[in-house]
């Protein structure tokens, strides 16, 4: 579900906001760098075009035959295309700050480039398919290693959810990090995990014993 192209619920909200928006301000004073990071076909690119206020850079090519050998499509069957490097979103906060949103490649040949994408970078969104819960543990080890701050959104492919309480022992997430659920589809739903990631920034930056816990709901 990396590729909007490939997912079939895409509704219209998540149709990109960027031509009825007025004109982007020339430059900012702060910008401020988020990552989404997960594993293959957990929803990274639509969560980036989502919630994106210009049309959004894709590096997406097209799955071939060849690939089939290297990256594990049997829980993906649907994807036609795949990010072979990064995406790239822009959300304005204000006139002073405006967030550059990356979505990172999932497939492991690709991960080389996660230590790039992480130099600078705030924060980040570990966007998680309960369905293959174990792709999510490399994107929260490397975190965990670079000391970056992060939440865990559990994306919504319909069916029956998991117990938050369950969703975390399995991720074996400390109890400070935020779990939230979340439509990669929906610009609304993507801006409130992106919400909860800047004010678990906040919270863990002005006082780390005293960073909230967020549950699913």
């Amino acid at each position: 579900m990396d590729s909007a192209t490939s997912d079939p619920r895409t509704p219209a909200e998540t149709r990109p906001a960027s031509a009825t928006r007025a004109p982007l301000g020339a430059s900012a004073d702060n910008g401020l760098k988020i990552v989404v990071v997960g594993g293959f076909g957990v929803g990274k690119t639509t969560m980036v075009r989502s919630v994106s206020e210009i049309r959004p850079l894709n590096t997406e090519e097209t799955m071939t035959q060849a690939g089939e050998s290297v990256d594990d499509i049997s829980e993906v069957r649907g994807k036609t295309a795949t990010t072979v490097a990064f995406d790239f979103g822009r959300i304005t906060l204000d006139a002073r700050n405006v967030l550059y949103l990356f979505g990172a490649p999932g497939q492991e040949r690709f991960w080389f480039l996660w230590d790039r994408l992480f130099s600078g970078t705030l924060g980040a969104v570990v966007l998680v398919d309960t369905r293959r819960i174990d792709d999510s543990w490399y994107a929260i080890d490397r975190l965990e290693k670079h000391g970056t701050p992060f939440i865990v959104a559990c994306n919504d492919f319909g069916g029956p959810g998991f117990p938050p309480e369950q969703v975390r022992e399995a991720l074996d997430l400390d109890p400070d990090v935020p779990l939230v659920r979340c439509d990669a589809r929906s610009r609304a739903s993507s801006k409130l995990v992106l919400i909860t990631l800047v004010e678990h920034i906040q919270a863990r930056y002005a006082d780390p014993s005293r960073a909230p816990r967020q549950e699913l709901v």
